[in-house]
């Protein structure tokens, strides 16, 4: 393993992102990150009591890196919310944003820019710098449940919309946001925390619908992948271990040059050792492989077989830093108010 590294986005920090068991880094955490020294640290809701304990434990990470490393989240509100009630409020979700999009775009569009605004200040309090939305997968009847709420419309000029909106803000805020899942979850039928989704629309509807929010957001900092196959695109590999859609489809055709980082690298739907998925992701064109579990025998094998940041996931990774804003101040629970009463009408 190697030594820490004393520089933000340095090409000495693996490519990996780790998370802990508790709400506490234990010894030996904190150990394998000072050695190992991780690009980024990720949040669950394991890892979350109330803010003060949050701000402690994000500290400790840095700490033991010895620089200001990203730290994610998945904070999208809805289902997806790894800070929550009774320390965190609760959020709606994309869909009921949307829907009050559809009925009154103005006020659609309000409810976005004072959610992201409200959930940015909530994070950066705790030391939480990147989360993971907007979530881009376009809709239909027959989504599964691991995207359906958390998709903002079944149709595609919608999910641009208010993906804009609340990235845009998420940006000026002062949280760099993570587009997922490129190149499009929304035709999926099963879960790919479970099993292996196949999709098998041709590439003319998929570059119609389901890359379409992507392309139009491609300027963005940071984007997650699908664990998908698409039969027309790469019928052997899902799309975060396929060398062919990285290049092809998302650097290419989408246009997307922002930090890469795969999906978690512990869903079923991705076969073989922690540190086989690990580096088949890395290999097709992955920046950062995401590894969410907090097992600390898992993070101790990746650590000794992950290589470090390539220069152009350090260049992309300094990209992104320099993108986010300065934030003004916000009262969260006003914000949160007054879209409550826009929902409530």
């Amino acid at each position: 393993m190697s030594e820490p590294s004393t520089e933000a986005g340095s090409n000495r920090a693996l490519a990996v992102t780790f998370g802990c068991e508790g709400p506490d880094l234990s010894d030996a955490e904190f150990r394998l990150f000072r050695e190992a020294d991780p690009v980024a640290f990720v949040i669950f809701r394991r890892n979350c009591k109330d803010r003060e304990q949050l701000r402690r434990l994000t500290d400790r990470m840095r700490e033991a890196v010895g620089r200001t490393a990203p730290v994610l989240v998945d904070q999208e509100g809805g289902r997806v919310q790894r800070l929550r009630p009774p320390s965190w409020p609760k959020d709606p979700s994309a869909r009921v944003i949307g829907d009050l999009y559809r009925r009154d775009p103005e006020r659609g569009l309000a409810a976005v820019r004072l959610l992201a605004r409200a959930i940015a200040s909530d994070l950066l309090a705790c030391g939480v710098d990147v989360d993971a939305v907007p979530v881009l997968d376009v809709g239909h009847p027959f989504t599964h449940d691991v995207i359906g709420d958390r998709s903002y419309a079944d149709d595609v000029e919608t999910v641009i919309t208010l993906g804009r909106a609340m990235a845009e803000t998420m940006l000026a805020s002062g949280v760099q946001p993570i587009m997922k899942h490129i190149p499009g979850h929304g035709r999926t039928l099963c879960d790919s925390h479970q099993d292996l989704p196949v999709v098998e629309a041709g590439l003319e509807t998929l570059e119609t619908v389901d890359f379409a929010p992507f392309i139009a957001l491609a300027d963005l900092p940071w984007a997650m992948t699908a664990h998908i196959v698409y039969r027309a695109l790469d019928p052997e590999h899902p799309a975060t271990q396929s060398r062919t859609i990285i290049d092809g489809i998302v650097r290419d055709r989408v246009g997307f040059q922002g930090v890469l980082v795969s999906d978690d690298l512990s869903m079923e739907a991705l076969s073989g050792s922690i540190e086989e998925r690990a580096g088949a992701s890395l290999r097709a064109g992955c920046d950062i492989a995401l590894h969410c579990n907090g097992k600390l025998d898992e993070m101790e094998a990746l650590a000794s077989t992950v290589p470090r940041l390539t220069d152009a996931a350090v260049g992309r990774l300094a990209a992104a830093a320099a993108s986010v804003g300065s934030p003004t101040p916000i009262d969260a629970a006003d914000a949160r108010r007054q879209v409550a009463d826009w929902l409530a009408a």
